[in-house]
């Protein structure tokens, strides 16, 4: 069995006060509707795990009902930072879940074929995630105000979600930061504690995630050009 866990209980500060990013409408819909219909839809995924601030429960069943969902689906609560929230929608897993592919709900124009691409590209070594190429020029500052290093562009990548594991590399990475007291940004980081190759699985298309205001008439155009709902 494989599952998706789609992270969607952060506090969203960078859109400003009062504002829950997730809930926000964009192409006629929240964008965790386009999400959410969006995973479901990945032929790879067998049920789902939205991971979502306590309060949010009865506003999520409610568009739950609105949507036309195929797979199984579950609310779990979220933890106090992102790696929480993950552990907190590991441990929702139904027995016998092999594979999971973990997504922002913040990222509504995933496709299936790149969630289909990352399970794949797990089964070679246990961990992928999607990512790109940088384009821009890096740099790297010690102090804020001054580079300190000028990295290579051509060794760069973003990396962005789905990262899509074998559910007990994930589970004992993320078992190690919690052993060490540490805080990662994402899930891919904490395959490095325990040696866990990633591989990186490239993809063209834009998977913009939805983080301040400026964001939103990208990701608008964005599913407007993919045709609304996926089907």
């Amino acid at each position: 069995m494989n599952a998706a866990i789609i992270v969607a209980a952060g506090q969203g500060k960078r859109m400003g006060p009062g504002q829950d990013k997730l809930f926000l409408e964009v192409a006629g819909r929240p964008v965790i509707a386009h999400t959410w219909e969006r995973v479901d839809r990945a032929a790879e995924v067998h049920i789902v795990i939205l991971v979502v601030r306590p309060g949010q429960e009865p506003a999520l069943r409610a568009l739950a009902a609105r949507l036309h969902l195929t797979k199984p689906w579950h609310l779990v609560p979220g933890g106090a930072e992102r790696q929480d929230s993950v552990w907190n929608g590991l441990d929702a897993l139904p027995a016998g879940c092999e594979w999971v592919a973990i997504h922002d709900g913040a990222r509504p124009c995933v496709s299936a074929d790149l969630i289909a691409a990352t399970f794949a590209a797990a089964r070679e070594c246990g961990a992928a995630v999607a990512a790109q190429r940088v384009t821009d020029t890096i740099k790297v500052s010690e102090d804020g105000r001054f580079i300190s290093e000028h990295p290579e562009r051509a060794r760069l990548w973003a990396v962005q979600t789905p990262q899509t594991f074998r559910v007990e590399v994930i589970r004992g990475a993320l078992a190690e930061v919690r052993r060490r007291g540490l805080r990662v940004t994402d899930d891919t980081a904490a395959c490095a504690l325990i040696g866990q190759p990633v591989r990186l699985v490239e993809h063209p298309a834009p998977n913009p995630k939805v983080t301040t205001p400026a964001d939103l008439p990208v990701i608008e155009l964005r599913l407007r050009a993919l045709g609304g709902p996926p089907g």
